[in-house]
């Protein structure tokens, strides 16, 4: 008998799916726009690697707060404000012009410092959401890979879009998607959490996380699963010279962008669902199946830094993110199974807040490297490091792994 459709059989989680993807193609398109405009205007490799740190760092300074505040308070209508605020907070986007330079990293910091809140929301939201586990482990599997599918279409469209319309029109666009999200986040009619009773506890950022802290000192898969992301953000900092390598390596506008970024969409979108197959539900699958994921990624980047033609790069970054595209989905599912209702926010969080942490201090090392030996060694460079963090990985996780077997 086939499986039913997760998302045609269950209205709310089809409601939240397609609001949170239209939230990512808008994202994609500002970034190629903004990446495009910033290394026009500055003609600076490590600006452009600064960029992709506003659209990460500021989330992890927010961490502590989105957290709690998805324990705490309905998660529903923290998902409409908060959309909202990132709409008027795009609309500084408008106003960049090619003097006004800062406003690209003022406007896309609150962006992302209110998607500290967003992420931890929707995550802990999809297992109230699903009606059982098979349905819970399919949804995340389809939540995971939307992101790249929304990277692929956001950023190959937004390249072309750009190049059309302008990068004003990208920006507008943007704005539009925050707005459309919110509305449809709205009609979510289940719970998105358990009943908490009449009595809310406060948010208090510092000791909130602290609970989520212990407990992953308490239960060493919760740790293994949380370190997962944060090693492969070791070598992901790569991600940020798509843009310059394009440009520097085969002299592409923002179209190159786009095809780049889009070829990195493609490959996390199919990542999760191939991932999935391999992990099975299983928690010790699925802290291997992160480790062996970092080196597809590295294999894949390595492999980008010799190709010759834009194209088989595209085709070398799209292979290296079937392997990010895996690991991020099953560390995400991993927690879900394992953090427990009320403190699901806090450690989804925590996991979000390593990963941006890592991810921006890697894209600034980048952005360093690129400006002393150019795109493309750098690029190889980052490929030899995230190999060698995946095998870290999988060496300290064998006891984790062998206790969850037996």
């Amino acid at each position: 008998m086939p499986k039913p459709n997760v998302l045609r059989d269950n209205r709310d989680l089809r409601l939240l799916f397609v609001a949170q993807n239209l939230s990512f193609m808008g994202d994609w398109f500002t970034f190629v726009a903004l990446a495009g405009l910033v290394q026009d205007v500055t003609d600076s490799a490590f600006l452009v690697s600064l960029l992709l740190v506003a659209f990460s760092l500021p989330s992890f300074l927010a961490s502590p707060l989105g957290g709690p505040v998805a324990d705490r308070y309905d998660r529903r209508q923290v998902l409409i404000v908060v959309s909202m605020l990132q709409a008027v907070s795009a609309c500084g986007l408008l106003f960049i012009g090619e003097t006004h330079i800062w406003l690209a990293f003022v406007s896309q910091g609150l962006i992302a410092a209110f998607a500290a809140f967003v992420r931890p929301a929707v995550e802990a939201a999809v297992p109230n959401l699903a009606r059982d586990p098979d349905e819970l482990r399919r949804a995340n599997a389809l939540f995971g890979s939307s992101w790249g599918v929304m990277l692929a279409v956001g950023a190959g469209l937004g390249g072309i879009f750009s190049e059309a319309f302008g990068r004003q029109a990208a920006f507008i666009a943007d704005i539009a998607t925050f707005v459309i999200a919110a509305g449809l986040i709205a009609m979510v009619k289940r719970p998105m959490q358990e009943d908490r009773g009449a009595s809310r506890a406060p948010v208090r950022p510092i000791a909130d996380m602290r609970e989520a802290i212990e407990l992953a000192r308490r239960d060493s898969t919760i740790l293994a699963l949380l370190a997962s992301k944060m090693t492969f953000a070791i070598g992901a900092g790569v991600v940020s010279q798509l843009a310059v390598y394009a440009a520097d390596a085969f002299s592409s506008g923002d179209a190159g962008r786009g095809l780049l970024l889009g070829a990195r969409g493609v490959g996390s979108g199919l990542g999760p669902i191939i991932g999935a197959r391999f992990a099975k539900g299983d928690l010790r699958r699925v802290l291997l199946v992160c480790g062996v994921a970092g080196l597809v990624f590295s294999a894949g980047y390595l492999a980008a830094a010799a190709a010759p033609m834009l194209i088989i790069a595209g085709a070398c970054v799209m292979f290296a993110h079937l392997g990010g595209g895996a690991q991020w989905t099953l560390s995400t599912y991993g927690l879900q199974v394992r953090a427990p209702d009320d403190m699901r926010g806090r450690v989804l969080a925590g996991d979000f807040a390593l990963i941006t942490l890592s991810l921006a201090l890697s894209s600034v090392a980048a952005g360093v490297v690129s400006e002393q030996v150019g795109a493309r060694a750098t690029v190889a460079i980052f490929g030899a490091i995230a190999a060698a963090s995946s095998t870290v990985y999988l060496l300290l996780t064998r006891n984790v792994r062998a206790k969850l077997q037996a």
